[in-house]
């Protein structure tokens, strides 16, 4: 599949990771200008330390204001960390890591590169999402501290979609669900999928990119999925 090429200066937050790394290979191949940002890479960031996403900022202010910027971040499990099964499963401190990671960090991201945005003509800010985060599709209960964390970042990209255009009205902020992708994150849970379900991080990334080149202004405080259809909150 091949990636639409979009307009401007692309920012990928979270770039070592499967999704954005397939994100920033196929915006480059489509000829769009990156600025690749991670932990671990040459340009670093931290999600969770407020001081180093300021300075990210700062270094990305210096140069051409960004029209695209993805937080392709995100954790359903890590060490000591798995999806709850039940309320008996619960803990406190592992509740406020699922929320500091994929609500949190992206909210301080969203403080300091939604002003690098122009304040004339279509941008885009979008972060990733998740299904299991809408209350209106939850059925099956479980993952409570993923599920929680993931409802908290829809409310932060509604809030901020709202605050973002009363200074750039062509500002576009969104949520985007990738589906079920072939990274670390989906890899202890693909035993039951159904055939065809599981995709390729450069197949999900293409899928984005084309729901992001079709976005418009009524699109902007929602949560889409990579088929582009919107997500019940």
């Amino acid at each position: 599949m091949t990636a639409p090429q979009v307009s401007g200066t692309a920012i990928v937050i979270g770039s070592t990771g499967g999704i954005g790394a397939a994100l920033v290979a196929a915006l480059e191949a489509a000829g769009t200008s990156v600025d690749a940002l991670s932990r671990t890479g040459k340009h670093h960031i931290d999600i969770l330390d407020e001081p180093s996403v300021a300075a990210a900022a700062a270094r990305v202010a210096e140069g051409p204001a960004p029209r695209l910027v993805i937080v392709a971040t995100g954790m359903l499990h890590e060490p000591g960390i798995m999806p709850e099964r039940s309320l008996r499963d619960l803990d406190a401190d592992r509740l406020l890591r699922s929320y500091a990671l994929n609500a949190v960090g992206p909210a301080i991201v969203a403080k300091h590169f939604l002003p690098l945005l122009p304040r004339d003509g279509r941008s885009v800010f979008a972060v990733l999402g998740a299904r299991v985060g809408s209350i209106g599709d939850n059925r099956l209960g479980g993952w409570t501290g993923y599920r929680m964390a993931k409802a908290a970042l829809a409310m932060l990209v509604r809030n901020i979609a709202i605050e973002t255009t009363r200074r750039a009205p062509d500002a576009i902020c969104v949520g985007l669900h990738p589906g079920t992708v072939a990274t670390n994150l989906s890899l202890p849970f693909r035993r039951n999928l159904a055939d065809g379900q599981l995709v390729t991080p450069d197949d999900a990334a293409a899928n984005l990119l084309r729901v992001i080149a079709g976005l418009t202004l009524a699109d902007s405080g929602n949560m889409l999925a990579w088929d582009g259809q919107t997500i019940a909150p």
